[in-house]
């Protein structure tokens, strides 16, 4: 179905506009966003993105609406992958608190840019080389094999970009607001809000190779394709907040995410069989396979990160992951937050510490054990418990 050249003007000026008013409205002010408004502002995108999806089901037809709602679903999952990265990045360079607002919407704005980029030219190479259906499928299968890998995690600050500008350029280890120079000892030097920037630029850059061929995988259409990238990235900011601290909880997400790149996977592999036209295979004619529908594709997408979450919540696992995490969030909310005067709520914070604290010596020998090799975690009960101490005399 051929998109009008209007609907294309409108959708992007809709688009920019959601942005500049995330910008100037949430994010222009510095400031540590509560519970609440991450909660409220991450239902409102997300029922924008519904909206949307509803509009593109009743005037473009159940294809193009189940297609728009598969892409949605897929980009969102792999969104949540990116906030792994972003929240380790984030951590590797101490961003303060009220200023990673900034650094997120930075890192959307690079990540639609940069996807919208891939989506082009994917739809420009798709058009023009079929076969590009194989490759596409055989790097999603691939990719989802590497995520069933178990791999140490390095620090994502630490790469060669970062090491070369912290060489060439004068750098400073202090942060100055959201500046990205900054005079120090009479000179120009390099903030490392700059720096995480271009971690987290770079980070954005990989990921669009990952996400762009799984939504090709489910629609040829370059405005869904478009439209389920942009919606799915947009209000990732708050999901951030909103979830920051819960995200080591989902230990199976990996799982899930695997799951379903490597069935888009298959399923671009069998598209690619359906038209094939390699003088090679089967002497350059189609080859008569199954193709999986887009209401299947939705169905098992679905499935699929319904029982990686609740698996990965309600499991023993699962479970010890939510206390031990609870734990160092309370910890980290005790030592670094400034509750200005509020000894109630200070206290209540210390005392749920102190709770999650006990609830760690009812888990397993295995779980205890981990909790107790997490020196992260350990520091920052000390920490808090001297600080306690310290207010009580």
């Amino acid at each position: 179905m051929e998109i009008p050249g209007y609907v294309w003007l409108l959708t992007i000026v809709g688009i920019l506009a959601l942005l500049a008013f995330d910008f100037f409205f949430h994010v222009r002010k510095a400031h540590e966003p509560t519970l609440k408004e991450a909660a409220k502002w991450s239902a409102i995108y997300v029922g924008i993105a519904v909206v949307f999806g509803i509009g593109v089901l009743v005037f473009g037809g159940q294809t193009l609406g189940t297609e728009y709602f598969a892409g949605y679903i897929t980009e969102k999952a792999l969104s949540v992958d990116n906030l792994f990265v972003f929240l380790i990045i984030i951590a590797s360079f101490r961003v303060p608190r009220a200023d990673q607002q900034k650094v997120l919407l930075f890192g959307i704005i690079f990540a639609l840019i940069a996807r919208t980029g891939f989506i082009f030219i994917g739809a420009a190479a798709i058009n023009s080389f079929a076969w590009l259906f194989y490759l596409f499928g055989g790097f999603l299968i691939f990719t989802a094999i590497k995520l069933l890998r178990p791999e140490s995690e390095g620090d994502d600050a630490d790469n060669v970009i970062i090491r070369l500008a912290k060489r060439i350029f004068n750098t400073t280890e202090r942060y100055d607001g959201d500046k990205f120079f900054t005079i120090e000892n009479g000179k120009k030097v390099l903030t490392p809000m700059l720096l995480v920037m271009v971690a987290i630029g770079g980070t954005d850059l990989l990921f669009a190779l990952d996400s762009v061929p799984a939504i090709f995988g489910l629609t040829q259409n370059t405005y869904i394709v478009f439209t389920a990238t942009a919606f799915s990235l947009m209000g990732l900011r708050q999901l951030f907040f909103l979830i920051d601290g819960l995200l080591d909880r989902l230990i199976f997400l990996s799982y899930g995410l695997a799951a379903i790149l490597a069935f888009i996977g298959v399923k671009l592999v069998l598209h690619a069989l359906h038209e094939n036209n390699l003088p090679f295979l089967n002497g350059g004619q189609p080859i008569p396979v199954f193709e999986i529908s887009t209401e299947l594709s939705l169905i098992v997408i679905i499935g699929v990160l319904t029982i990686t979450v609740l698996a990965s919540l309600f499991s023993p696992a699962g479970k010890a992951n939510t206390i031990i995490s609870d734990s160092r969030i309370q910890a980290k909310k005790f030592v670094e937050h400034d509750f200005k005067g509020d000894t109630a709520e200070r206290d209540a914070t210390y005392n749920r510490m102190v709770a999650r604290e006990q609830a760690i010596g009812t888990l397993s020998e295995k779980q205890r054990a981990k909790a107790a090799d997490d020196e992260e975690l350990v520091a920052l009960l000390a920490q808090a418990h001297e600080l306690h101490g310290q207010s009580a005399k």
